[in-house]
């Protein structure tokens, strides 16, 4: 699973890096994750950060997602691989 976390230079981008740790360490799983500053984020299309992208798919942007939030998600990127 590849983690991009796009305007890791910004506040609300460091928030959502440490959110994403947090799950990290509490789902005992470690993440390939990219952190790609504001100024690149045009070649990702995206216009709002902070932004958050799982396997080229952007799953958010604009906003900080909670821990449950990403924890709901990448449980669900987990069965889709599975299955």
């Amino acid at each position: 699973m590849e983690i991009k976390v796009i305007g890791v230079d910004s506040k609300n981008g460091i928030k959502l890096m440490k959110n994403i740790e947090k799950v990290e360490k509490e789902m005992k799983l470690k993440f390939n994750v990219s952190k790609v500053s504001s100024q690149n984020r045009d070649k990702y299309g995206i216009r709002e950060v902070p932004a958050l992208m799982i396997d080229d798919d952007i799953i958010s942007k604009g906003c900080i997602l909670t821990e449950r939030e990403i924890k709901n998600i990448i449980k669900e990127k987990m069965e889709v691989c599975i299955n």
